[in-house]
């Protein structure tokens, strides 16, 4: 029977339901708790300073830090404008001192002009590494002193190069996230109100997805950002999370996630429409569907493992990441969270509102019509020969 043959999922399903309030509890302390480093997530783009020692780009960044100090190795390109200037040259001299006493610019570079002599590119160095927060920082002071340099100078100016397009890539990157999480947890909200014709449902699916995201975060900002337990990965150095971390987890994730959703709950739909009671529902989902989560979960888990045996940091820092969310959202989300939530709810986990219940299109996943039919009628007897 498919009861014995999925027996654990069964016993398992069992005591949720026998002890569905601290299955609920811990489940969200935990991941609640695990949550909380991500609130100092930064975003950002590691260099040649997040490769191992043994490389040789690694050893070629070390030796200009220590030479000529961090921010040797993520100078800023400042790209002058001095056509509406009088003076362009003079214009250009100004905005180069002002650079120069700037706080945290350590050097600055004499300015290199175009043949017309009207625009300039200055180099600036920081003194702070390209991943530091300072360097953010700094790159944020001085654009905020353009309108002045240029109401004194006549010259504008932008600041560019591959550590401003970084910091700014992560600060789109960092803007973008929570739109990105609204749209797609939105969206989802809406299909599966229609698949399961309820509105706690969809809901509850949704906070659970956005719990084992949270709590994936806060591993990574936990690990690759702040260290603790990086040298059990092979990390050698710690810093921001790679910029597009963040929308690539959320995206992969909830793919896989909605797929776990869909095997679990819609046998629990289905056995509800059938005349169970929800919480003998909740039992029969894991009977038939518990297997097939974990074994999916099993898969996609190992497959994203093996991006951490590379000996990059950024490798290591998607395997890692990918692997720990499906791990959050099968085992604790959807295997503990999801069927104790199911079973204290009971009847009103598949409340829907009649007026919705009229607008929403019939997606008859459970084969609830087949149930209503009239059976066939019988053939007649044939008469022997």
């Amino acid at each position: 029977r498919a009861g014995e043959a999925g027996a654990w999922s069964v016993r398992w399903a069992r005591f949720v339901q026998r002890r569905p309030v601290p299955v609920l509890l811990g489940s969200a302390v935990l991941l609640g708790a695990l949550a909380v480093p991500a609130l100092d997530l930064w975003l950002g783009m590691p260099g040649d300073e997040a490769k191992p020692t043994s490389t040789t780009e690694r050893r070629a960044y070390d030796a200009l830090a220590d030479g000529f100090g961090p921010g040797f190795n993520g100078p800023l390109t400042v790209v002058v404008d001095a056509r509406q200037a009088d003076d362009p040259r003079s214009a250009v001299a100004a905005v180069s001192d002002r650079l120069a006493a700037t706080a945290g610019v350590v050097s600055v570079a004499p300015p290199r002009f175009n043949a017309a002599k009207d625009t300039a590119v200055i180099q600036a160095v920081p003194a702070t590494a390209p991943t530091s927060e300072r360097t953010e920082e700094l790159v944020h002071t001085i654009r905020a002193e353009r309108h002045a340099t240029e109401s004194a100078t006549g010259a504008t100016f932008e600041v560019t190069g591959t550590t401003a397009l970084n910091i700014d890539v992560a600060r789109k990157m960092t803007d973008a996230l929570i739109p990105y999480l609204l749209v797609v947890v939105g969206l989802a909200f809406l299909l599966l109100l229609v698949v399961f014709r309820s509105v706690l449902v969809p809901l509850k699916a949704a906070l659970g997805f956005l719990l084992s995201v949270g709590a994936s975060f806060g591993a990574l900002v936990t690990i690759f950002q702040n260290g603790h337990g990086a040298g059990l990965l092979g990390v050698e150095e710690t810093g921001p999370v790679m910029s597009t971390m963040p929308l690539m987890l959320v995206g992969i994730v909830f793919g896989l996630a909605m797929d776990y959703q869909v095997f679990l709950v819609s046998r629990m739909r289905e056995a509800v429409v059938h005349g169970e009671r929800p919480a003998e529902a909740v039992v029969t989902g894991f009977r038939h569907s518990g297997r097939v989560v974990t074994a999916a979960a099993v898969i996609m888990t190992s497959v994203f493992a093996g991006f951490m045996t590379g000996g990059e940091t950024l490798l290591k820092m998607v395997g890692f990441g990918l692997a720990i969310a499906v791990l959050f959202d099968a085992f604790v989300v959807r295997m503990a969270f999801v069927p104790a939530v199911l079973v204290l709810l009971g009847e009103r986990a598949w409340w829907l509102p009649r007026r919705l219940d009229r607008l929403l299109p019939r997606v008859d996943v459970e084969g609830e019509a087949l149930g209503r039919r009239s059976p066939a009628p019988a053939l007649a007897a044939v008469p022997d020969a």
